[in-house]
């Protein structure tokens, strides 16, 4: 049978090709600092800690699974991002992760919010986030959306169809408001990235094609209406992009727009939003450019492109979400069951899987592993470690090296799961989300709870 006839779909049948791994780490019990946040280390004993709590302490106190979020590192991004782009506005896209302890933190640091439902919206504004400094987001914004977010004052709503446009104007017309806003725009670029987060090629949900005139036209509607007012242009190529050139294409078309705009219409718009999708270091193997060069890279390439154009340079937004909070957390598991399977690998089972962490199941991610209860001189063992669920597809990590001694009891970490793992975590199989623990200065407090089975049956009524 051919690899692409295989009968359980396409994506099935690269499961398993020769030489699918990388070989193992020389040292199984190193943690490498691209992947780990910025307060992780290994004790005298050989136990995982971070911000000066060990693994073992956390475990005992709240549970596995478990996120537990580095609340230094979290900040630290937070100012390496605004000292950054000291002529631009940085906004933290909430979808990778929300609380309103982030809110506070984000806040405190001087970042604004993206957020892109109404759920989002109301845990920022509980949090006392500003809502001049929030941005509203979202293909399809629900009539009780738009109202929240123009009755709360929200700085920014970009707006993604003709329809949000006359859906937008008409309730900032009833609310006696003038709503900014922004027109997300699709330029046509191809960001090298799974094809469900690559979000700027023409073919999918988001935003108006500059091809067809599509966005052009979405301009000229905001512009014929007195109760929205058209601060910039938006652009989004996609998530885990580790170079800038797919920013220098949709620069260089959204400025065009720009200036169509000011030929047509007579108006200089004064922003332009690149989004977000920096990537960040799931494997030693990634490596993710820094802020500053980030920043130094998008002003050259958005000023140049103005410079030929004869525009004046508008101020620059950016949106990272998991650039700031994916490094900061990692998920502690339990192993409960480990199978080894001849001339294959073995099978290491822990108490969460794909209800806290969906990513390795629908993006094919690749996540780093490490034993974190204790050090180990054991050799190597290829391992797949996986779930809890009833899914052969419930992986956490695809492929990993574990020490041959791992055994029932030991705990895994898992890093850089700060990003979309509890946001996008579920109850399949009704097992509880996992709760949010901060941690910082030998002192660890939870932010999100853990959910209980009174959680799931208080939302059954029947």
């Amino acid at each position: 049978m051919s690899r692409s006839a295989h009968p359980a779909g396409p994506r099935h049948a690269d499961v398993l090709p020769e030489g699918h791994y990388s070989p193992p780490p020389a040292d199984l019990n190193e943690l490498h600092p691209r992947v780990w946040s910025q307060t992780v280390t290994r004790d005298e004993d050989g136990v995982l800690t971070v911000g000066g709590v060990s693994v073992t302490r956390l475990a005992e106190e709240f549970g596995t699974p478990a996120y537990f979020l580095d609340e230094d590192d979290f900040r630290a991004r937070c100012r390496a991002w605004r000292e950054a782009f000291t002529d631009a506005d940085v906004y933290y896209a909430g979808k990778a992760f929300l609380s309103r302890a982030v809110v506070r933190w984000l806040h405190e640091e001087g970042l604004n919010l993206d957020v892109c439902t109404g759920g989002e919206l109301a845990t920022a504004l509980a949090a006392g986030m500003p809502p001049e400094r929030i941005a509203m987001h979202g293909n399809n914004k629900s009539l009780a959306e738009l109202e929240r977010a123009v009755e709360a004052g929200v700085g920014r709503i970009v707006l993604d169809s003709f329809q949000e446009i006359a859906r937008l104007a008409h309730v900032a017309q009833r609310l006696g408001r003038r709503q900014p806003v922004q027109l997300r725009v699709t330029v046509g670029v191809e960001a090298h990235t799974h094809e469900f987060i690559a979000t700027a090629h023409e073919d999918q949900k988001f935003g108006l094609p500059l091809a067809g005139d599509q966005a052009a036209e979405g301009v000229h509607r905001i512009l014929g209406h007195d109760s929205l007012e058209l601060t910039g242009l938006h652009s989004h190529i996609g998530s885990q992009i580790f170079d800038t050139s797919g920013f220098e294409v949709a620069a260089h078309r959204v400025v065009g727009l720009l200036a169509r705009i000011r030929d047509e219409h007579g108006v200089e718009l004064p922003e332009i939003d690149l989004g977000g999708g920096l990537g960040i270091a799931y494997t030693p193997d990634d490596d993710p450019a820094a802020p500053h060069d980030i920043a130094k890279s998008l002003e050259q390439i958005v000023g140049r492109e103005c410079e030929a154009a004869g525009l004046a340079v508008p101020r620059l937004s950016v949106e990272p979400g998991r650039a700031i909070v994916g490094p900061t957390a990692f998920t502690l598991y339990e192993v409960g069951t480990l199978k080894p399977l001849e001339g294959l690998r073995t099978y290491v089972s822990v108490d969460g899987g794909m209800s806290d962490n969906i990513r390795t199941a629908l993006y094919d991610a690749q996540y780093s592993i490490a034993l974190a209860s204790r050090e180990s001189a054991a050799p190597p063992m290829l391992s797949r470690v996986v779930g809890k669920h009833c899914e052969s597809g419930d992986i956490v990590v695809r492929d990993a090296f574990l020490p041959a001694d791992l055994a029932p009891g030991d705990l895994l970490a898992v890093p850089a799961t700060g990003a979309y793992c509890r946001s996008m975590a579920s109850n399949y199989n009704h097992v509880p989300r996992p709760p949010v623990v901060a941690v910082r200065a030998g002192a660890a407090r939870v932010v999100v709870r853990r959910e209980t089975e009174e959680d799931l049956l208080r939302l059954d009524v029947g």
